[in-house]
């Protein structure tokens, strides 16, 4: 059998860390694994065949950071490190029946909108690493440790569309079940599988005990393979070491646990060895398969949020120019703040999915489209729904959605069938098919149910799941179709009980060239909903519509003990039947929405009135600890905070040119160096919180990364820095942290300390003598404020 074959129908077992194997033979503080398949072969033979001995299947490639981004500071292409690591594989193999996995991790830095990496760059990327390892013979890709479902994506297209191997994907995520982005095990679930991966699941970052709860979650929703690779416990650094505390024996234990719940795929991560993985495959050894019998999940999300189609779901319709003139305006004219307005304002009201329409026959849809969809995916945390006749800019769009999305729309007319449906079973979407043909819509209930019945049928043709498909029965006018109009209802129900699929309307058509409209709509959509929708497409900010759809959820059972009902009702007094619209907002609330050009216009306008450390004392900065404190929480995630910081620095670089045209004291409320020290070649999280200190009027020295401790000395004395702050991610180079910061003192400069890193602790800190830990960016701005005396 080969090794597609075995995936799902025989228990594997990968290998452990590749890293810990070095440490123990010699490999420096911040030297490149990577390096060593060329410089140290026999090595790496050796530690693969230790782990081949111990009874795993598969074997990684030590290729973890051969890309060209992690590469460019040495002498070696990713080409030829993966070439190396390959052969070294195959040596240690020898004919055996062990397959050969290439390992592809992060590229280390964020993509748009995060960071600075474009979607299609980050692709490129993963594509070069996977196009050689197809070239030297691997046997399936292993895409692993990562936290953002955006690079994940990339990397999966990349092997997808670039080879025909198995492709396995798993993510790290952290002790409050998200990633380091935010991204839930439901959420990864829901996306991973719908781009087609062989297998998913978690590794590296928590131990077997700390990842259980998360692994139990992803085997309640999984229906394809689901792999576990957990480090050996949680890291603690000990007299500058890394140390893990879990036993052999202990960590087989578990794993024999998690195969019993449905793991079909075992390996370790940080911290194991050949004698975990021999541990494993003895405990395993007369485990039969607990095949996962899970249904596909109907439902869309972005990486922090799934929304769940087993209700009613409200789809907000206002982002689409029908009608709306200054709609069409804000799209001539690329204001995309207009545009997001109009999503947070839907989100705000209660919308649960946002329809996305950019439509205009005189703009480039997709370029349009793309952009819109790249943006509010770091403004807001709620699914989107693409909707476009324009194939090129559905799969735009798709492309750079990060999580899954539904598709409005396919009509029952062949070409489109056949242009959309492989669209969506590619990019693993849900899609929305109106019941007209060739022949338009059909007047008569039992016309509609069939071309919803030839919808769906060529649909499970292409792969897609009945889950995945959402059928519109289409919303007639009363004025002009008023004897047509009970079909719809009549066609809804049909397609509900024999088709067995979601259905949506939109509901605001129906009272097109009426008076009173919202009774209409509101009468329509009650009718509609005892005959089976679940996803109305309407506007949000009508409170009459959203107070039926409301009413209709208590009523059905939907909401238990009328808990959300309670929520928004209770002890309320009676407002208006309409939300204000596109209402006046202060600068504070434009940044904590992350609405750049709103930001621009009104320092502007408050610089008439104001002074420059006003607005940034006054409204700037309660604005950032609004979102700081939104973050701790976990109400909003890393995209949201870094839209929020990006925005503050429209407004910082309009207040600085005011300072330097009337010669004012620079802003600047403390000088504050940062560098990730020597050895190590990871600043996502440095740069994170390089931005942060600067939205809070802090001057930051950014030194970079793999900074020796002469440097940074030697800066610190030349700037007259009173607070440095080191980040260090891999446990090979916490030594530098404490060596660093013993040369600071060593050279009696009176500047404060703070450190950060996955791998650091509070204990960890005190003993190496930093002065603070900063567990997060939002703890640094705090520790910065203490040390400058800022309230």
């Amino acid at each position: 059998m080969n090794i597609k074959e075995l995936i799902g129908n025989k228990m594997l077992v990968f290998d452990g860390a590749m890293g810990t194997m070095l440490q123990k033979v010699g490999l420096k503080a911040g030297e490149a694994p990577e390096l060593l398949n060329i410089k140290a072969r026999n090595k790496i033979i050796d530690i693969h065949k230790k782990y081949i001995e111990a009874g795993a299947n598969i074997i990684t490639t030590n290729t973890f950071g051969a890309n060209e981004l992690k590469l460019k500071d040495t002498v070696y292409a990713p080409e030829e490190i993966i070439k190396a690591a390959v052969e070294n594989a195959k040596i240690a193999v020898q004919g055996r029946n062990v397959f050969i996995a290439l390992d592809i991790g992060p590229i280390g830095e964020l993509l748009e909108p995060m960071g600075s990496l474009a979607f299609e760059e980050a692709y490129e990327i993963f594509k070069r690493q996977v196009i050689q390892g197809v070239k030297c013979g691997v046997d399936l890709i292993l895409i692993e440790t990562m936290t953002d479902l955006y690079e994940a994506k990339a990397a999966v297209l990349a092997a997808k569309e670039n080879s025909n191997l198995p492709v396995c994907c798993t993510m790290s995520f952290q002790q409050d079940r998200r990633t380091f982005t935010g991204c839930t095990a439901l959420s990864m679930v829901m996306t991973l599988q719908g781009l087609g991966v062989d297998a998913l699941g978690a590794n590296c970052s928590l131990g077997p005990i700390e990842l259980e709860s998360i692994v139990n979650e992803i085997l309640e929703y999984a229906t394809i393979p689901v792999m576990v690779q957990p480090n050996a416990g949680l890291p603690q650094v000990v007299s500058g070491e890394t140390e893990y505390k879990i036993t052999p024996e202990e960590f087989a234990k578990v794993a024999k646990k998690m195969v019993e719940s449905g793991v079909s795929i075992f390996g370790g991560c940080c911290g194991t060895d050949d004698n975990f993985i021999r541990e494993v495959v003895k405990a395993l050894e007369n485990i039969e398969l607990n095949k996962l019998n899970n249904k596909p999940i109907c439902g869309a999300c972005t990486p922090s949020k799934a929304v769940i189609i087993d209700g009613v779901r409200v789809i907000g319709e206002r982002i689409n120019p029908t009608g709306k003139k200054l709609f069409k305006d804000a799209l001539r004219n690329n204001d995309m703040d207009y545009i997001f307005k109009e999503a947070i304002d839907q989100v705000e009201a209660g919308a649960d999915i946002l329809d996305i329409n950019v439509g205009l026959p005189e703009i480039n849809e997709e370029k349009v489209l793309g952009e819109v969809v790249k943006n509010l995916q770091g403004i807001i945390d709620i699914p989107l729904q693409i909707d476009s006749n324009n194939a090129k800019a559905i799969e735009k769009a798709l492309r750079i959605y990060n999580g899954r999305a539904i598709v409005n729309s396919v009509t029952g007319e062949n070409k489109s069938l056949d242009t959309i449906l492989p669209l969506v079973k590619k990019y693993g979407a849900l899609v929305m098919g109106l019941t007209l043909d060739e022949n338009g819509i059909p007047s008569k209930a039992e016309d509609r149910y069939k071309v919803a019945l030839k919808i769906v049928n060529k649909a499970l043709k292409y792969g897609i799941p009945k889950e995945n498909i959402i059928i519109d029965c289409l919303t007639l006018t009363a004025s002009a179709q008023q004897e047509d109009l009970m079909e719809t209802l009549k066609a809804l129900a049909m397609v509900k009980e024999k088709l067995k699929v979601k259905t949506t309307l939109g509901v605001s058509n129906v009272s097109f060239g009426l008076p009173n409209r919202e009774l209409l709509n509101r009468t329509f959509l009650t009718m509609a909903l005892g005959s089976g929708l679940d996803l109305p497409i309407i506007n949000p900010l009508d409170k009459a519509i959203m107070d039926a759809i409301n009413g209709f959820k208590v009523l059905n059972n939907e909401d238990r003990d009328a808990k959300e009902y309670i929520k928004i009702y209770g002890d309320k007094k009676e407002e208006n039947t309409k939300f204000k619209e596109n209402k006046h907002i202060n600068l504070k609330e434009a940044v904590i929405k992350g609405l750049k050009k709103e930001v621009a216009n009104i320092t502007r306008k408050l610089l008439e009135e104001k002074n420059e450390m006003e607005i940034m004392d006054e409204d700037l900065i309660p604005a950032l600890d609004i979102v700081g404190e939104k973050y701790e929480k976990g109400i909003i995630f890393l995209p949201q905070l870094m839209q929020s910081a990006e925005t503050v620095k429209v407004a910082f670089e309009i207040i600085k040119e005011s300072v330097i045209l009337q010669n004012k004291k620079t802003i600047d409320k403390g000088k504050i160096l940062i560098a990730t020290v020597k050895g190590d070649i990871h600043d996502i999280g440095k740069n994170i919180v390089k931005t942060l200190l600067q939205n809070y009027g802090f001057n930051v020295i950014d030194l970079g990364k793999d900074v020796p401790k002469e440097k940074i000395v030697e800066e610190v004395k030349r700037n007259d820095i009173k607070l440095v702050g080191l980040s260090a991610l891999m446990t090979t180079t916490v030594k530098s942290m404490e060596e660093t910061i013993k040369a600071l003192r060593e050279n009696n400069l009176a500047c404060n300390v703070m450190v950060g890193g996955a791998v650091l602790n509070e204990e960890y800190a005190a003993m190496i003598k930093a002065d603070f830990f900063a567990k997060d960016a939002k703890e640094s701005v705090e520790i910065a404020r203490k040390v400058f005396f800022i309230k």
